[in-house]
């Protein structure tokens, strides 16, 4: 059946098995999810096409975080009662179908704000949250690792879809108004094919399942660490968690989210001293590489140092990457490193982040507790990029485009110093 019941997506914990094939399909769906990460390369043609601001291109891609966010909590919950196949099937209707629809409405901020936005991002939010719970379910014993592999693949999708977009999407102006709704046409048959197909793969171990040769923790403690959303919501870590969240969010998703314009217009304005340096598409590739590398690196730090030491350090590095390397005047090699460096850290925050929550209240209500706290995430990412896209439009009408960037990352470094003050100050609920 296309959406089975909770029980059809459980392996027995009789069975024997290598639970490394378990992850497969989850981790292949967050690579296709990845495309929200590669709305920077739209932002330009459709400037160009429309003579859009930053703050008209950059809405789409605030709503569809906003979405994002706001489809996770309502899969979480369903999750836990349908099982992660159910979710991930409507996760594919609802972004073939707000791809679909952003063919015919693409010369329109609004239409492009519901469809490739919010019926986007809750599509994308509804396919998130399945691959890190089943994951993480699988791999009890290696938390931090495996989340950061389950989501690895959402930040190294746009090494895909950043070169593929900017070739279907092409540089001739005259011929965006056919390029880009056929963009958007591919990427609806894109979505429905491969998100609904790899849900059919989807499986659960059985209530009591354990890896071979792994002692878990005494059943007592178990139940002593386990709680609902509601007994969550109870302590102040989660306040905290969600203020880290959101703030370390804004930092990532404003800097990827402005990443095509920002090297473009870097380039431009070092064109002598910048011979080779590459298209925008393919830097985001680049950038993209190192978000996935820091969900997985950050995440297996985790496993050693700990959470919160981990965390600390990964903010700290955020800073020193926004004082020292995003500053526009240096040239484009540099700020490109810092796209690098802050993608990076960013990707680290979203492995660290549901380890934190099976960590601090338990796996039994993953799905649900970390959908509430991925909330941080969709509200840093609505207002963050918008903020942000409101003072470069203001410097670019003065002339100032550059400085505009550079006030953006003194900021988001104010930001990174908050969340690593609030960081410091975690520690375990009481039992």
């Amino acid at each position: 059946m296309l959406l089975p019941s909770p029980a059809a997506t459980q392996i027995p914990k009789q069975a024997t098995l290598n639970r490394a094939w378990y992850v497969v399909a989850p981790m292949f769906t967050q690579v296709v999810l990845g495309v929200l990460y590669a709305w920077s390369v739209f932002r330009g043609p459709l400037t160009k096409l429309h003579g859009w601001t930053e703050t008209q291109t950059i809405t789409p891609y605030r709503y569809s975080l906003l979405a994002l966010a706001a489809g996770t909590v309502l899969a979480g919950f369903v999750q836990d009662r349908k099982g992660p196949r159910f979710v991930e099937t409507i996760s594919g209707l609802l972004l073939g179908s707000g791809m679909l629809l952003a063919a015919f409405w693409s010369d329109s901020v609004s239409g492009l704000t519901f469809s490739y936005g919010i019926l986007g991002g809750l599509g994308v939010g509804f396919g998130y949250v399945a691959p890190i719970a089943t994951c993480i379910k699988w791999f009890p014993d290696r938390r931090g690792f495996i989340a950061g592999l389950a989501v690895v693949g959402a930040g190294v999708g746009p090494v895909f879809y950043g070169p593929f977009l900017q070739s279907l999407i092409g540089r001739d102006s005259t011929q965006l108004a056919n390029t880009i709704p056929r963009t958007f046409f591919i990427l609806s048959a894109l979505f429905v094919v491969a998100v609904i197909g790899s849900a059919q793969f989807y499986r659960w171990p059985e209530a009591g399942w354990k890896p071979q040769g792994w002692t878990p923790p005494p059943a007592a403690q178990v139940a002593r660490e386990e709680k609902s959303p509601t007994q969550m919501i109870a302590t102040w870590q989660f306040y905290a968690l969600f203020v880290v969240f959101m703030l370390a969010a804004s930092v990532g998703l404003t800097a990827i989210g402005m990443a095509a314009p920002l090297l473009d217009t870097v380039t431009g304005a070092n064109a002598a001293g910048v011979s080779l340096a590459m298209s925008a598409g393919l830097a985001l590739g680049f950038v993209s590489v190192f978000n996935g590398a820091g969900r997985l690196a950050w995440g297996a730090l985790s496993d050693r140092l700990g959470r919160k030491p981990t965390t600390v350090i990964l903010l700290a590095c955020a800073i020193l990457t926004c004082i020292l390397f995003l500053r526009p005047a240096s040239g484009y090699w540099l700020v490109f490193a810092g796209l690098c460096l802050v993608a990076f850290t960013y990707g680290g925050c979203l492995a660290l982040m549901p380890s934190f929550i099976a960590d601090y209240y338990g796996p039994r209500h993953l799905g649900a507790n970390y959908s509430l706290l991925f909330a941080a995430w969709g509200i840093g990412g609505f207002l963050a990029p918008g903020y942000f896209a409101s003072v470069l439009d203001r410097y670019k009408s003065a002339g100032n485009v550059l400085g505009g960037y550079g006030e953006v990352f003194t900021e988001l470094a104010l930001f990174s110093l908050i969340a690593l003050a609030i960081a410091a100050a975690l520690r375990r609920p009481a039992k």
